[in-house]
């Protein structure tokens, strides 16, 4: 058995692992970045290893660096989370030629399902169904474009390498494809090296379905039955349940079969995950589920897996790494109740998802009746340089019904601040009816979109409990000179307050009360939080000037990031909603437009330039009307 383990990842992945390790008695190692030093990771770590500057690419995803800190401290095996090195096939060979452990499949089993082009051809041959469309050598966009239009739009652009919706893009029709083909092979160049893509039929009614599998060294595999990872955003998971709402014995019989074939097929060990597209236009159905690829690794949602199977996924990694046959044969395993988790963003829904970083200066978590897995913890800091993930929430219950209840009452007083999070966003998905009757496609949060976001200023009776609580902070502190609180008298009826610059008033009631949860966040600040979405309300000091914003002209980076293509210079006439700049940032890229007809006068970064939030992008000038004639 495995005695010491380093763990080539961070944050909640790295901490979910060493979790297990310590119930196994397994030294951990870390490692970390300039940014990671103080990570919670880190500090929970039997030993932690620097590895370079907070950039990934300087550091987590240099492996040479990896394996010179497992040699260090002497640890025996290399387990790589997921996400980063976890599908690296070269990684995982550099590692077994180190002498070290691969906790993870072997290296021609990546390689074997890393290009999706390849392995869905390996499926074809495997007698696994596969989604119609072009997968070919030929990337001269006008071939590709002329199949997209034999297949028929929509389609879906999709690069044959990486994963987690990078390198994505939907195409409703020819005129756009052109740009989405551009955007699309920039994104996969950036993230996977590898600019390839293939072209799918975009299924109407699609529902992101997966199957859990597992093998060992010994030729066994399992299944541990379905996951529903439907509810998505720009192709990123956002709702995962187990099992599969709609799921009959049928069709879960004939898509887990095919699961085991799958993994059969690339002759596979340790944790995998098969991912199925489905037609659910008529339910779900056998003949209408079809193979999309295979994760080579652990998944983020496979908590929801071990909570109705009551299996420990990553002992079981742990235990195939070092040449144990599984534990548990296809038998023996079985369906429990229903799970679902939740993935717990630091982005505000209300301004376009855009990423929020800084310290958590609050940050309360459920803590009954609920799993939560997380890298960090109140006063802990969200990072700039890599997935803006705060944590996952996971409930488990006897049925569907009571699962997506216990989620709702977990998130409903889930409060983070004043890093913006997705709480609200996501009570609101998991209490709206539709998606509580099961009617869900990947397409459910752009369908339902504006009733999905959560309020973005305070309601009236949030602002109540607010003033109720500064009332109670005054009377503590006994303190003068506060807007709305008198000096030597009771204090007046109505209170004052502030939130983002923009002021508001509200009468204290009596007595704390209702839905909302109210806490002090800081000196003079009292943090609110109803359905999950969280303010910090502030006693008003002063009269509060305008804060700067596009609608001057003056455009600011909405986050810290990298300008990875400029669209105009000065002196050029642009019009509203014209795209002027693309931010990469988290990962992802941001389109910066035009917010309305003007000139451009200044250009603030240039083309590759790294940008701080709140910098000057762009200066619009609005054009001068020209002099009535008479």
């Amino acid at each position: 058995m495995i005695k010491s383990l380093l763990i080539a990842n961070r944050g909640e992945i790295a901490c979910r692992i060493m979790k297990t390790a310590r119930k196994m008695g397994v030294r951990t190692v870390a490692v970390y970045s300039e940014a990671d030093a103080q990570a919670m990771h880190v500090r929970q770590a039997d030993e932690a290893l620097h590895i370079g500057p907070s950039p990934a690419a300087e550091s987590y995803l240099v492996g040479v660096k990896i394996i010179a800190a497992a040699k260090q401290s002497g640890a025996e095996a290399i387990h790589p989370g997921y996400g980063f090195l976890s599908e690296n096939a070269d990684f995982a060979q550099s590692v077994i030629d180190a002498g070290l452990i691969w906790v993870g499949p072997k290296p021609d089993s990546i390689r074997a399902m890393g290009l999706k082009d390849a392995a869905k051809k390996l499926m074809d041959d495997a007698g696994v169904p596969t989604t119609p469309g072009y997968m070919g050598d030929n990337q001269d966009p006008e071939y590709l474009a002329e199949q997209a239009e034999k297949i028929g739009y929509p389609v879906l652009i999709k690069a044959v390498a990486g994963g987690g919706g990078k390198g994505m893009r939907k195409v409703n029709s020819a005129d756009s494809f052109a740009d989405d083909l551009t955007s699309c092979q920039r994104e996969a160049k950036a993230n996977f090296g590898n600019d390839v893509v293939l072209i799918e039929k975009w299924i109407e009614s699609p529902r992101h379905i997966e199957v859990q599998v597992f093998g060992d060294s010994h030729g066994n595999v399992v299944h541990l039955f379905e996951r529903d990872c439907s509810l998505q955003r720009r192709h990123q998971k956002v709702v995962e349940e187990a099992p599969a709402p709609g799921m009959d014995e049928t069709t879960r019989a004939a898509l887990c079969d095919a699961a085991v074939r799958a993994a059969k097929a690339v002759d596979y060990e340790g944790a995998g995950t098969i991912e199925f597209i489905a037609d659910a236009s008529e339910g779900l159905r056998a003949d209408r589920i079809w193979f999309m690829e295979m994760n080579t690794r652990l998944q983020v949602e496979h908590p929801v897996t071990e909570e109705i199977t009551g299996v420990d996924l990553v002992e079981w990694q742990l235990r195939v790494a070092s040449g144990e046959a599984m534990p548990l044969e296809q038998a023996d395993l079985s369906i429990s109740g229903h799970a679902a988790e939740v993935r717990l963003y630091a982005e505000d829904p209300t301004s376009g998802f855009l990423p929020s970083t800084g310290m958590l200066a609050q940050c309360h978590f459920p803590d009954d009746g609920v799993r939560i897995e997380t890298g960090v913890e109140q006063g802990d800091v969200v990072s700039p340089f890599y997935d803006p993930m705060i944590a996952k929430v996971i409930v488990h219950a006897g049925n569907r019904d009571d699962a997506l209840m216990a989620m709702a009452e977990k998130l409903e007083g889930l409060a983070v601040w004043p890093v913006k999070s997705n709480a609200g966003f996501l009570f609101n998905a998991v209490t709206h009816p539709e998606f509580i009757a099961g009617d869900i496609t990947t397409s459910f949060i752009e369908d339902h979109g504006e009733t999905l976001l959560p309020i973005d200023e305070p309601s009236e009776e949030m602002l109540r409990q607010a003033a109720k609580e500064l009332v109670f902070q005054y009377q503590d502190s006994h303190r003068a000179g506060l807007s709305g609180l008198r000096l030597n008298a009771n204090p007046s009826d109505i209170v004052r307050m502030s939130v983002g610059g923009k002021s508001y008033q509200a009468n204290a009631p009596a007595e704390f009360g209702g839905d909302i949860y109210v806490s002090r966040a800081a000196q003079d600040v009292a943090l609110v939080t109803a359905n999950g979405q969280s303010f910090g309300i502030a006693l008003e000091r002063h009269e509060g000037g305008a804060t700067a914003s596009a609608a001057d002209g003056a455009i600011l980076s909405p986050m810290p990031g990298k300008v990875i293509a400029l669209d105009v210079q000065t002196g050029d006439t642009v019009v509203a909603g014209q795209k002027i700049m693309v931010l990469e940032a988290m990962k992802m890229e941001h389109s910066i437009v035009a917010p309305f007809d003007g000139i451009v006068r200044e250009v603030g970064p240039a083309l590759n330039e790294q940008v701080a939030s709140d910098a000057l992008l762009i200066q619009i000038e609005k054009p001068q009307s020209e002099p009535e004639t008479k």
